[in-house]
C-alpha cells in the first residue's frame, strides 16, 4: 500500500487491526481508527505487508516487495 491506499484498507478493519503500516501523514488518523499502528517511516514491512509513505518511496517499496516474493 502506498500513500493514500490506506483509505482502501480502512474498509478492512478486521484484517488491519493490530498490523503496522506507514501511509501519507494525512491518513494517520484513519490508519489508527481501524486499529492499525501508524509507523512514521518512508517504507515499512509488517510480515507479508509492505507499505510506503508516498510515490517517491516506490523504489524502496519495490525492493521490499520483491524480497517477500522471493521467500
Amino acid at each position: 500500500a502506498i500513500c493514500h491506499a490506506s483509505l482502501v484498507l480502512e474498509t478492512l478493519p478486521d484484517i488491519m487491526k493490530g498490523r503496522s503500516m506507514t501511509a501519507y501523514i494525512a491518513c494517520k488518523p484513519g490508519v489508527e481508527a481501524i486499529g492499525a499502528n501508524y509507523v512514521s517511516e518512508p517504507t515499512h514491512v509488517d510480515n507479508n505487508f509492505v507499505s510506503a509513505h508516498a510515490w517517491p518511496d516506490l523504489p524502496a517499496f519495490m525492493r521490499e516487495f520483491i524480497k517477500l516474493l522471493k521467500k
